[in-house]
């Protein structure tokens, strides 16, 4: 399942970079793309697991970068 979600706090291109290698370790992740200028990020993720993976993302969001919000588009 492909879906897109609005990222709101992130303070760099390089932050985008990172948060996006630490989403894609997460399983059932199989592609994520986060883009800087527009704060958005498009997610394919194990619809069957949708919201273990949720919590997941969120909380690696989280740990990675604590001012950062999600919100699903």
């Amino acid at each position: 399942m492909k879906k897109g979600y609005k990222i709101k706090g992130l303070d760099c291109a390089n932050c985008a970079t990172q948060l996006e290698n630490a989403i894609q370790k997460i399983e059932g992740i199989e592609s994520v793309s986060i883009n800087f200028l527009t704060e958005k990020m498009i997610m394919e993720y194990n619809e069957e697991n949708k919201q273990e993976i949720m919590d997941k993302v969120k909380k690696t969001i989280k740990k990675e970068e604590p001012d950062v919000k999600i919100e699903e588009i």
